[in-house]
């Protein structure tokens, strides 16, 4: 006679929006497409989204990733090199041209639009405080747009504290798009307390997908035991969701890649259990990990929605004629 344990009850809050943005969506169709038009290989300066799972997807279908343009082999310039979403300094596409490089950028339209805003501020004659993490490849993008010296990197409120500018009086500021809406607001507060001629950028330069997620993630978080978000250690908004969960009442909060990452026998005793993804991570993996929670627990899966994302970005002009297959938008929706 065969006797069975009965498997014990949990329930997932399922956060929604999670996972890709239009940004990211439109910056793995480039690559995708660009294979479709040019055919492989399609190379890729740095990578297109911070997530290996579709890094790894699109080396499969023949993209390759090098970290500088010198990389790419005198026998394939003819062949394009995509520009990842986060954004480049103009040296980049610069040295594209110079090397007689086609290329296609790929840079997310609001990456785009703080370069406008830092370059608005500069022709102003107004000194530019960038809010950001130093070394985040956004943050060099944003100062590379910049002549050299008009640029200021401020990361925390204690920064904001030892920041001493030429000019008090004549600065403006952006934002790296993927930060922390609560952290930001303090450090801003913080510098415009110190400099009340502080200059802000027209419209908010913290991406709507960024702020919608860390919003679910609020309301999602408080009671729960453990709370989980898919995402890659070098996605800055993915880390910043693990940081929202804790603040916002979770006990505990992780940042995943895999379901295989997921310490089952170290969890403890969970019952409440939230799920999200950052805006890089594909919604198959977060299928993973409530399939891999289903063969464990007793699961029910409760659907924590805030807003709903309606945002489409369009692609480069050159590729909007290229048509996917039913299972290239498969793998550029993530699914």
């Amino acid at each position: 006679m065969t006797s069975t344990t009965a498997l014990s009850p949990i329930t997932i809050r399922l956060c929604g929006p999670r996972g890709f943005c239009a940004g990211v969506d439109r910056a793995i169709q480039i690559v995708v497409l660009a294979l479709k038009a040019y055919g492989a290989p399609v190379y890729v300066r740095h990578e297109i989204v911070h997530n290996r799972y579709v890094v790894e997807g699109l080396e499969a279908k023949g993209a390759i990733f090098v970290e500088e343009l010198d990389e790419i082999p005198e026998e394939h310039r003819a062949q394009p090199v995509v520009f990842s979403a986060h954004g480049v300094p103009k040296s980049v596409p610069a040295d594209a041209v110079a090397r007689n490089l086609f290329y296609l950028d790929a840079t997310c339209p609001l990456v785009s639009k703080v370069h406008k805003q830092a370059m608005r501020h500069q022709r102003l004659g107004r000194h530019v405080v960038l809010i950001g993490h130093a070394g985040h490849p956004e943050v060099i993008g944003t100062m590379g747009q910049l002549p050299e010296g008009s640029v200021s990197l401020v990361e925390t409120v204690e920064d904001a504290d030892a920041y001493v500018p030429a000019d008090p009086d004549n600065l403006g500021f952006v934002t790296q798009t993927t930060l922390s809406v609560d952290d930001t607001a303090g450090v801003i507060a913080r510098l415009k307390e110190r400099f009340p001629n502080l200059t802000a950028p027209a419209a908010d330069s913290i991406c709507y997908a960024t702020t919608n997620r860390q919003e679910a993630v609020k309301q999602a978080a408080p009671g729960c035991d453990l709370f989980l978000v898919v995402g890659a250690p070098n996605s800055s908004n993915s880390k910043r969701l693990v940081e929202v969960a804790l603040r916002a009442g979770a006990k505990k909060s992780l940042l995943v890649q895999r379901a295989a990452e997921i310490d089952w026998n170290g969890l403890g005793e969970i019952r409440t259990v939230g799920l999200s993804a950052g805006a890089s991570a594909p919604e198959v993996i977060v299928d993973e990990i409530i399939e891999a929670f289903r063969a464990r627990y007793d699961t029910t899966v409760e659907l924590a929605d805030t807003v709903e994302e309606t945002e489409n970005f369009l692609v480069n002009r050159e590729l909007r004629n290229i048509e996917l297959t039913p299972a290239d938008m498969a793998f550029v929706n993530g699914q």
